[in-house]
């Protein structure tokens, strides 16, 4: 039995700057850090080190992600990748494939005790730590240690368990079993901790992050890959089974790419390059840019002749996507449960963050010593041999992420992105689309229904126009589907926008719980 409930949240306005977050905690973090002064980077560390306190399910210092940056008086744009790699000693042998498939965001075969997927193998070299703190080095004011003192602080006082935590943990407590260190934090006699009645929340001890968050800011970043916390990672890892060294640790650096650069309507769309969802992205962007669908007047809400137009530009792009895109592929291009975040700070400087552990709470496996929640980021590769995107030593993998910012032809500057997986590159198409063709403000670009064409099965949210499923069932198959809290049907975005007369917008998804966009204001008064 589904129970649907019809949510609403407003556009949010202000002008000293705006964090937008899928959890309400970790954008007032964010913005009281602007409101103290500091930019639009050191918002969004901030934001991302306490998201990975309060939603450990989602992203982590146990991850990695991209990050998108616009310098708000130059106009330049610069993009971070601090992706998961694979660790250097890996066997492709070691990950065969299943006689039978399990099913899995990709497509592809299941691997044979779904070793890329859960446990100590599927767990590839975290990038994040490095992300945060070489995105703080070249375009921060704060120290590493000060974006992370309010996770600290959040860690010292617990994990809550509110309605919505026991959600996500009932959801994944048979593959938190697997894991001793995971069933000891997160569950209590082997379920997700069930408040009483009387209780709007319970507390988990976090004590171990806790300890790890203190010992990062007093050491700084590198002791993650080269001191003493890289020691208690990889010791914790060889008592299991895992194949990560000291090496592969020690060896990583989040790297400054060019970012793609894609025109649209009169704006100019940026993206990651890469083995993210940019590429694809823009792709798509390309083929509506030359769909007749879209030569309507601006205003008008969208009809089932452009959520079909939608529908066919995806499906194409992710058709080249999943069989020729990889490390090792012809191309430098391109569900889950991710963080997206996005800041604007007084000065009109502009984040997009996208961070993950990929599957809802990673590898099921934490790091007892540390407390750290680690990645699944194996299960990003085809493990088929021979693919362009094989199982490989010291490879990164094709990802789902797609942070992206937007320069308005009126002037203004928009970041966005979601959390999602394979649903997050489609959502992102039609955000833009909303805002660019039909000239929508944010709070009515993300309440407006959408589809999903990120799968063969095209799902078409039922508040779309009444012929919108017929009309894309011509070409593809479809199913009307509601868009309720759980299961997620379509991803969960997170946007900001400097218009040109200095107002800043911040709007999150309508569904989620605890997102929030955060005035500066707010967090100040």
């Amino acid at each position: 039995m589904t129970t649907t409930w019809t949510t609403h949240k407003a556009l949010v306005a202000g002008t000293e700057g705006m964090v937008a977050a899928q959890h309400v905690t970790a954008a007032r973090a964010g913005a009281a850090v602007l409101a103290r002064g500091g930019n639009a980077i050191d918002a969004a560390v901030t934001t991302a080190l306490v998201l990975s306190v309060v939603e450990p399910w989602l992203s982590g210092i146990g991850g990695g992600g991209f990050l998108l940056h616009r310098d708000g008086a130059s106009g330049e744009v610069s993009a971070l990748d601090f992706a998961m790699v694979s660790p250097g000693g890996i066997d492709p042998a070691d990950y065969p494939l299943a006689t039978r498939s399990e099913g899995n965001w990709f497509d592809w075969p299941s691997v044979a005790e779904n070793r890329n997927r859960i446990g100590v193998h599927s767990i590839c070299v975290p990038g994040a730590v490095a992300g945060f703190a070489e995105a703080l080095a070249a375009k921060g004011t704060l120290s590493f240690a000060e974006a992370l003192a309010p996770a600290i602080e959040a860690a010292e006082a617990g994990l809550e368990v509110d309605w919505f935590a026991e959600l996500c943990l009932s959801i994944d407590a048979d593959n938190l079993l697997t894991n001793e260190a995971s069933t000891r934090l997160l569950l209590r006699d082997g379920k997700a901790p069930r408040l009483p009645e009387s209780c709007a929340g319970i507390r988990l001890p976090m004590a171990e992050k806790a300890a790890t968050l203190r010992r990062l800011a007093e050491a700084g970043a590198r002791d993650f890959y080269e001191g003493e916390i890289a020691r208690a990672l990889v010791a914790d890892m060889a008592a299991l089974g895992g194949r990560m060294t000291m090496d592969d640790l020690a060896g990583y650096r989040a790297r400054w790419v060019t970012p793609l650069s894609q025109d649209y309507r009169g704006a100019r769309v940026l993206a990651m390059p890469g083995l993210t969802g940019g590429p694809a992205l823009c792709d798509v962007l390309g083929r509506l840019s030359r769909e007749a669908a879209f030569a309507g007047d601006p205003g008008e809400p969208p009809r089932a002749q452009h959520y079909a137009a939608y529908a066919d530009a995806i499906r194409a792009a992710y058709a080249d996507r999943l069989t020729t895109v990889g490390h090792a592929g012809r191309h430098g291009v391109d569900p889950g449960c991710t963080s997206h975040l996005s800041v604007v700070d007084r000065h009109g400087n502009v984040v997009s963050l996208t961070n993950t552990l990929l599957s809802r709470f990673g590898s099921k496996v934490t790091s007892p010593e540390t407390g750290i929640l680690l990645n699944n980021g194996m299960m990003w590769f085809d493990p088929r041999p021979g693919t362009p995107n094989a199982i490989a030593p010291g490879a990164r993998p094709l990802a789902n992420m797609c942070p992206l910012l937007c320069e308005t032809r009126e002037g203004g500057v928009v970041a966005i992105g979601a959390a999602g997986g394979r649903q997050i590159m489609p959502s992102l198409v039609q955000l833009l689309s909303f805002r660019l063709d039909f000239g929508m403000d944010l709070g009515r670009a993300l309440s407006t229904p959408r589809i999903d064409a990120s799968a063969p099965r095209i799902k078409v949210d039922r508040r779309a126009p009444a012929d919108t499923a017929g009309r894309i069932a011509r070409s593809h198959d479809v199913d009307v589907v509601d868009d309720v809290l759980y299961p997620v049907q379509f991803a969960i975005p997170s946007a900001v926008e400097r218009r040109p007369n200095g107002t800043l917008h911040g709007m999150v998804h309508p569904n989620h719980p605890w997102s929030a966009a955060v005035p500066a204001e707010e967090a100040s008064s």
